[in-house]
């Protein structure tokens, strides 16, 4: 299961991890959010040990998605060794995904 990743735990989880890192930015009301919802899932449990992957609801947690730019959701970001690397705005199929994490590995 993606972890839930909040402001206050993006810097450990995120920024500080040894892993590539998937985050997705997201939002209950948002309708794309939840096409992509199911997507993430699978993702998280496919590459548990060889990757981190979470997500952030940008209505409880603005900072970082405000620090990276995040003005449409979902926009999915990857990041290797605190810098993002990657970037999808809107629904995307789960190769768009998983294609950035394997070039990473």
């Amino acid at each position: 299961m993606a972890l839930e990743i909040t402001d206050a735990s993006f810097e450990e989880t995120v920024l500080n991890s040894d892993k590539p890192v998937l985050v997705d930015f997201w939002a209950a009301w948002c309708g794309p959010c939840r096409m992509v919802g199911p997507i993430i899932e699978q993702i998280s449990d496919e590459y548990e040990g060889k990757a981190v992957v979470g997500k952030v609801d940008v209505d409880a947690n603005q900072e970082f998605a405000a620090k990276y730019g995040v003005r449409n959701i979902p926009t999915v970001l990857v990041f290797q060794n605190g810098e993002v690397v990657g970037r999808q705005v809107g629904v995307a199929p789960k190769n768009a995904y998983t294609d950035a994490i394997d070039s990473l590995l």
